[in-house]
Parts: structure tokens; sequence; C-alpha cells
């Protein structure tokens, strides 16, 4: 390598370095905007958030940086950088190709309508009034538009929101891979629904002080081995899990006190969303690839702790008496095995974040048929509490009494996160696929949990998907770990067999 071009590939990586010093800043206030900003400061939180939000995003498609992308990104250079720079150089040249036609003005003034929108959302939850909210999402939806115009205007656009978050997975993948999940499951769930044999729920439902589950979700994220000493736990309307980086991984949930479960299995699931974020390698820090590789490999790691570990016989075999330690006496006249079938009682329900694991896909699929039908132009804004409605009560069965329970329930339009929802149903069906690749290297996984002794899932999951971060794409750790694509054959083939086994149909 050149002197020249060695101080061309470090120049870069500390250029980098400071992009990345700026995102993880915007990241905190983020943070600090779900978890305690003061009413009266969201409006000048939003401004700084939008100003440095900004500054990060000139820098991804500044002058210098198109310049160190064009001299790293020749063949005969790529093999002369060190192995990582590469993948770094195509990460920033994807994001520079993404933003570089888009109008800093309007950038800014995208960032500031979503640091104020949430606060706007959060209020017309409250008050379960959607028109409070509806300028925002139409707005939202209109930057998301033009944004995608400007990348390529030949493109779909739905198609082009998508690949932000599941990179090279489209609505043909989508719609035929939920079809399948949709026609087994809406025919389970209505046997299960209507099967004579029912859990008794009536003890998880006393109430249960918001303290001693703040202790429960805190000895249940040292169980699974998050590491409090990279990361904290606070509480926020919409759960959710935030990685500055390897170091400082942070964790929310939402405390019910009439239902310990929502926190309970928001906390492990975040957990799990947390675990990737502080095993992903150290020799990635201070480049874009220290982070998840796509939202439906993240949901895939929150999934498999949540439903596939979590709501397992062999989890509650070994954390059955730290319950009830914390539970002050609620479940000392309930068994083992009745309250394992309640917690995975099955059910249709109006709450996504809640949802069990049969009728989760379907609220998922419910989100993803909307959002379709909006870039598509088929659905105006206004229709949407009404088009929810709808879809609610032929996919489950139920209708929401109000907005606050129905459309308002997501945060993620006002964040103007569009093409996220369907990483969910694909996260599901990757940690399906990645659970029965497990038990292979595992097999003995049943008694590894109930012991207790999670190492060989940590080091199989370091080794096989953390590890890498955004180094390696989806569809390769897919197809290296199960030697195939996305298949949801898996995660049919487990709830049909666990669901029909606990109903007795």
């Amino acid at each position: 390598m050149t002197s020249i071009l060695k101080k061309t590939e470090q120049d870069f990586l500390a250029f980098v370095k400071k992009i990345e010093d700026y995102e993880q800043a915007v990241s905190l206030l983020a943070w600090d905007a779900r978890t305690g900003t003061p009413k009266k400061g969201v409006s000048q939180r939003a401004e700084v958030y939008g100003t440095l939000s900004t500054a990060v995003f000139e820098m991804a498609t500044s002058k210098e940086m198109g310049t160190y992308l064009e001299a790293l990104t020749e063949k005969n250079v790529q093999a002369e950088l060190s192995p990582l720079t590469p993948k770094v150089v195509q990460k920033c040249q994807e994001k520079y190709d993404r933003y570089i036609n888009i109008p800093q003005d309007e950038y800014q003034a995208y960032m500031t309508l979503q640091g104020q929108s949430e606060a706007v959302w959060q209020e017309a939850k409250q008050k379960a009034d959607f028109e409070l909210f509806r300028p925002n999402v139409e707005k939202m939806i209109d930057f998301q538009k033009r944004f995608a115009n400007y990348y390529d205007p030949k493109a779909h656009v739905y198609h082009t929101l998508l690949d932000v978050y599941e990179p090279g997975v489209f609505t043909d993948t989508l719609d035929k891979v939920f079809a399948e999940l949709r026609e087994a499951l809406v025919p389970l769930v209505q046997a299960v629904t209507t099967s004579a044999v029912q859990p008794n729920i009536d003890r998880l439902l006393q109430p249960f002080p918001k303290e001693k589950q703040r202790a429960l979700s805190e000895a249940m994220l040292r169980e699974i081995g998050y590491d409090f000493d990279a990361g904290r736990l606070d509480e926020a309307a919409h759960p959710f899990a935030i990685g500055l980086n390897p170091n400082d991984v942070r964790v929310t949930t939402r405390y019910n006190e009439q239902d310990f479960r929502t926190a309970l299995f928001g906390t492990i699931h975040e957990g799990g969303h947390a675990l990737y974020e502080q095993n992903v390698s150290k020799d990635l820090l201070g480049t874009p690839l220290c982070q998840g590789t796509s939202m439906g490999i993240h949901e895939s790691q929150s999934l498999l702790w949540e439903k596939f570990i979590g709501k397992s016989k062999p989890f509650w075999e070994r954390n059955y008496e730290l319950l009830k330690k914390h539970a002050a006496g609620k479940f000392d006249q309930m068994s083992l095995d009745e309250f394992y079938f309640a917690v995975n009682k099955a059910e249709p329900s109006l709450i996504r974040v809640e949802a069990d694991e049969l009728t989760y896909p379907l609220h998922v699929i419910l989100r993803y048929e909307l959002e379709k039908g909006l870039f598509a132009g088929e659905i105006a804004v206004k229709d949407l509490p009404g088009l929810w409605n709808e879809k609610m009560a032929e996919y489950l069965g139920i209708r929401p009494a109000h907005d606050g329970e129905g459309v308002l329930q997501d945060t993620h339009w006002a964040f103007g996160l569009f093409g996220y929802f369907p990483s969910y149903a694909l996260g599901y069906i990757y940690a399906a696929q990645l659970k029965e690749a497990l038990v292979k290297d595992v097999p003995n996984l049943d008694e590894t949990i109930a012991a207790g002794n999670y190492a060989p899932i940590h080091e199989w999951l370091r080794t096989n998907v953390h590890q890498y971060g955004a180094a390696k794409k989806p569809v390769d750790i897919i197809r290296d770990v199960t030697g195939g694509g996305i298949d949801p054959t898996p995660l049919i083939r487990y709830l049909d067999e666990k669901y029909r086994r606990l109903y007795q149909v």
C-alpha cells in the first residue's frame, strides 16, 4: 500500500468515526426524548435533534465523503485496503447514494418534524384522537415519497422504503410469505379460540406493583445474560432498546400493574435486541457496521428470547420460583403447568406488543397491507382508522373500541418508519429458522435452558449472528445458518404443534 493510499484510508476511517460520534449523540437524544423529556422541552429538543441529525446528513453526503468513496471504490485499490475497510466503504456508499440528492433544508425539516411528532402521537393516543395525529402522518408520507423519488424515481416507493430495513426483500416475497402465514394461522386461531380446553388466567391479572415488576424485569435481564455494566433499564410509553455502542445498550419497558406480562415479556423481548448489540464485535466500533445488520435479523433475536425461550416450558421450570419470589405469594397456589398454559394463552387481542405467539404475525400483516396501500395510492390517511378496524375484525375477530387501542397504538409512523413493520414478521420467521438450526448444534437445548446454562446459546448466536454486526448481509446470515432463504414453514410448524398440543385441537 502506498503512503498516499494509507493516509486516505486512515483519514476516511477518522471521518467515518466522527459521523458515528454524532450518530451516538443523536441516539442519546432520541432515548432521552422517549424516557423523560419534560413536555415544555419537546419543541427545543426537536430543533436540537434536527440540527444534529442534519449535521450527520451533511457529513454523510458531503463532497469530502464523495471524494473518499471515489478514491476507495476502485477494484485495484480495494485489494490494498485493510480487510474491514471495503465493507465500511460499501456501507457509506449505500447511505451516500440514498441521500445525496435530498436537499439539506428538506432533510432538516423532516428531522425536526420527526422530533415533534412523537409528542403529538402520545397526546393523540392518550385522547384516542387520530385526527390530532393525521397531519403529521400525511407530512411524513409526503417526505418519504419525495425522498424515495430523489433516490430512484423509477422504483416503487414502498420497495425503496422496505429496502432500508430489510435489504433485498420486496412486496413479491412478502406477499407470498405473508399469505402462507395468514392462511395457516387464521383457521388455527379460530380452532384454538373455540376449543373446550382453555387456560385460567385469573391469577395472572392480580395487581402487581410497578416496583416489584421492575425488580423482576432486572432479574430476568440478568438471567438471560444482559450486561448491566453496558446498559440500563428505564420506562417508556412504547418499549424499545437502543444501542449507542456495544458498551452502552439501553433497554426500556412498560409496566401494567394489572397485567405483569406486559413488562415481563416486553423486557425479555427488548433484552434480546440488547444482547445482539452488546455482542457485536468491538472491532467494528467507530464504523456504521457496529450495529444490527437489518431490522428482521434484529427482531429474530428479540423474538427468539421472548417467545422461543422465554415462553418455553424449560425456561419456566427454572424461573417460576424466581417469579413467585417477586410476586409476593400471588402464584403460590398455581402449579407450574397451570402457569405455563396461562402465559401461553392464545386469543385475539388488540395490542401488537402484547399479542401472543399465535396471533402476533396477523398484527404485522395488517400493518403491512395498510402501508402498501398508502404508498400505492389506494388508501388515504384519513381512512386508516376504519380500515384498521375492519382488518382486525377480519383477521382476529375483534374490533377496537377507539383509536388509542387501534390505529394509534404504535409509535413508528411518528418517526416516519414506513416499511419497518414487515421486519417484525420476517424476524419471527427468521427466529424459527434459527431455532431449528440451533437445536441441531445444541441438541439438548431444553435441558440447557432448564439448567440456566445459556452459554451455548450465547456462543452460537455470537458466532453465527452477533459478531458480524452489519458487516454481513441478512440474506447471507440466513443462508449460511440454514442453507436456504426465507421460509415460513418452521414457524408454521412450531405454532401448529405447540398450540394444538396445548389446546388439544
